[in-house]
């Protein structure tokens, strides 16, 4: 059963990338590991991953997984959520996953 463990992880990761569209040097930055580690499947020290596909779950269920990718590249009213993610500001990340939830996925014109 041990051995299942590291699949499982890496398989979790393979779904944090594409429900965000990120690339695996994002995801490295995101969970703060070298791509190695990411490869080997050695995330179960990263409670990051756990906590953000709960977070991402119940929001793509709405607004679905093209929606995700698409905002989290988007300039918010907090900033681009992809950038929450890189500096490791979780906490904005949630706000941001939060106000998505409640609101939508609002595009909006230069200047407005």
């Amino acid at each position: 059963m041990a051995e299942r463990e590291p699949l499982e992880l890496s398989h979790r990761a393979a779904r944090l990338m594409d429900l965000l569209g990120m690339s695996e040097e994002e995801l490295c930055g995101v969970l703060a590991v070298d791509p190695l580690s990411l490869l080997s499947g050695q995330l179960e020290h990263r409670p990051e991953l756990s906590i953000l596909l709960d977070l991402l779950d119940e929001v793509s269920e709405q607004a679905g997984g093209a929606v995700l990718r698409r905002w989290v590249r988007a300039s918010g009213p907090g900033g681009q959520p992809l950038e929450m993610l890189l500096r490791r500001d979780f906490a904005a990340f949630e706000d941001a996953l939060a106000d998505l939830a409640a609101r939508g996925f609002v595009l909006r014109r230069p200047g407005e």
